[in-house]
């Protein structure tokens, strides 16, 4: 039936690696919503009196779930009987989903053994629809719930964030490429993204830019670790506070976790300047803390500075975006001189400031989106904005990276060139002094660069007791650019007999006749041999150099007295 049909095999094979395309979606999705599932049932089962039933620990573990992808909840029983939004994303749960998708869609392309791999639009379109069924079931699954899902929400960012997840998934599983762009795009487009210094200077923006925020991550990071160590009997306080049980205990502790990276966020728009909001009627910035806070407990609320303006302490957070931009410098100056490159290969100062600008502009939207996501109302009235504004804080980032990153990429520029050229100078100075030394002691000038003149026919017909340049005498004495022979070569060569006077009386020469006492001659040292008339014979000062004891072999040396 296969050999008598092969395009009817070859169709069933393309449905078979879609539905499993389709599969893998699903079961990605289904892992994700399991782990959630499971720890939350672990703390309700160890709670010693919980007031909730099973059906409700699911409710919440399918809303936390949807609360990862940027969904944003509401919560039906408050204390003021008014339903009340919950949109901070734990960034730290909303990694787990992000890389089961973005994985499955990886793995959807690598071709199993005997079945053609789908195609990269066929994978992406079954691992999405596979992951958002799943969605859509926990969506409708938890309505009515403690916990219930806004519909608007479903749709931006949550879809958003599967649809980038796979797409990056997919990119990765094809090796990354960068183009080609889709046929509708500029003609100008596809010429830039054919030149290789356009893709170079891209990935540099890329990594650059990618640089900056995990700086600025990181610095928010350390802040919030070191206002936790000078808060830490408040921290401690809070902590006890809010459950009794170790259960409970546990349960706080899990959440403070997961919500450290948007902690790490809040501090870096701390270090920014335009700080966070606790509610809609209080601002914390390096400069003040102002206004009424609504602030829950909770460990890692009891890091906020106090109320007042700011002291130096405060002011000193500036350093975290100043470390971003100096990061944003160094990493591309790494591509525009680097310090094995010659100076012709560096880029131009225009170049480097405009990568450096487009980093800082990366870096900007980067730490915008972190914020949005890390931020968003906890309830209704004061505590509806919660969290760094985020078009502030990506304006804030774009501003500090772009100041202190694009003079900062070209002053790296311009002393990496400067040190280059120091000690090219410094190496051509040493090997001058050097050749002058050598020189000195052999009681002959320093070697120059001239132009040697080509020998005419009749100075090559010339026999051996002519006056003619000889083949020797031009090849020796090759400077380091591969040029002919210097006037140190005709010099230590000598004038040919009947057409200058004798040489000159060289500096051992001298010595000699003063009556000092000779010392060991190195070979290259010794007097030369006079010639019948008192010259000096110029073979006696054939060059030593590696072409000339290749070609003055037998064979290889010609006819004598031929140029």
């Amino acid at each position: 039936m296969t050999e008598s049909s092969p395009s009817l095999s070859a169709e069933q094979d393309r449905s078979a690696v879609l539905a499993l395309a389709l599969l893998r979606g699903a079961v990605a999705a289904g892992l994700g919503l399991g782990s959630v599932t499971v720890l939350v049932l672990a703390l309700w089962i160890s709670a010693p009196a919980s007031d909730s039933s099973p059906g409700g620990a699911l409710h919440a573990a399918a809303g936390l779930w949807l609360l990862a992808h940027g969904a944003e909840l509401t919560r039906a029983h408050t204390l003021s009987g008014i339903p009340a939004p919950v949109g901070i994303v734990p960034l730290l749960l909303a990694v787990v989903p992000v890389w089961l998708v973005h994985r499955a869609a990886r793995d959807v392309l690598v071709p199993d053994e005997g079945r053609p791999a789908p195609s990269a639009r066929g994978a992406f379109g079954m691992v999405v629809g596979g992951y958002l069924l799943v969605g859509a079931v926990a969506a409708y699954y938890v309505r009515g719930g403690s916990l219930s899902v806004q519909l608007p929400s479903l749709l931006f960012p949550s879809v958003v964030v599967v649809a980038g997840a796979a797409a990056a998934g997919v990119w990765t599983a094809s090796g990354r490429p960068i183009g080609p762009p889709p046929s509708w795009a500029p003609v100008s487009l596809h010429e830039a993204l054919a030149r290789r210094r356009f893709r170079e200077r891209a990935g540099t923006v890329w990594r650059a830019a990618a640089a900056g925020v995990a700086v600025l991550l990181g610095g928010g990071a350390l802040l919030v670790a070191v206002a936790l160590v000078w808060h830490a009997h408040p921290a401690q306080r809070s902590f006890v506070q809010l459950s009794g049980d170790w259960s409970g205990r546990v349960a706080v502790l899990l959440l403070a976790l997961v919500l450290v990276p948007n902690a790490a966020v809040w501090g870096a728009a701390y270090g920014l300047g335009p700080g966070f909001a606790l509610g809609t009627a209080s601002t914390v910035t390096p400069l003040a803390f102002s206004g009424h806070p609504a602030m829950p407990g909770f460990p890692l609320l009891a890091a906020v500075p106090a109320e007042g303006p700011g002291t130096v302490l405060n002011w000193s957070a500036g350093a975290v975006p100043v470390a971003a931009g100096v990061t944003i410098a160094w990493f591309t100056v790494r591509r525009a001189a680097p310090p094995d490159a010659a100076r012709g290969d560096a880029w131009g100062p225009w170049g480097t400031a405009l990568v450096a600008a487009l980093a800082a502009v990366g870096c900007g939207a980067g730490t915008a989106v972190l914020a949005a996501a890390a931020g968003g109302p906890l309830g209704t009235r004061a505590l509806a904005e919660f969290g760094p504004v985020w078009w502030l804080t990506g304006a804030a980032a774009l501003v500090w990276t772009a100041l202190v990153g694009v003079p900062g990429a070209l002053l790296l520029r311009a002393w990496r060139l400067r040190r280059r050229d120091g000690e090219g100078e410094g190496r051509r100075t040493a090997e001058g002094e050097e050749a002058a030394y050598v020189a000195g002691g052999l009681g002959v000038a320093a070697p120059r660069k001239t132009a040697v003149p080509e020998p005419s026919s009749e100075d090559a017909s010339r026999g051996p007791g002519g006056g003619g340049r000889r083949w020797w005498r031009r090849s020796g004495n090759r400077d380091e650019d591969g040029d002919g022979g210097t006037d140190a070569g005709d010099e230590a060569a000598g004038p040919v007999p009947g057409d200058e006077p004798a040489p000159r009386r060289t500096a051992a020469a001298a010595s000699l006749a003063a009556g000092a006492a000779p010392g060991p001659v190195p070979p290259a040292a010794h007097p030369p041999a006079q010639g019948e008339d008192g010259g000096v014979a110029p073979y006696d000062f054939l060059p030593t150099s590696p072409w000339h004891e290749r070609t003055v072999r037998p064979e290889e040396a010609g006819p004598s007295g031929s140029a």
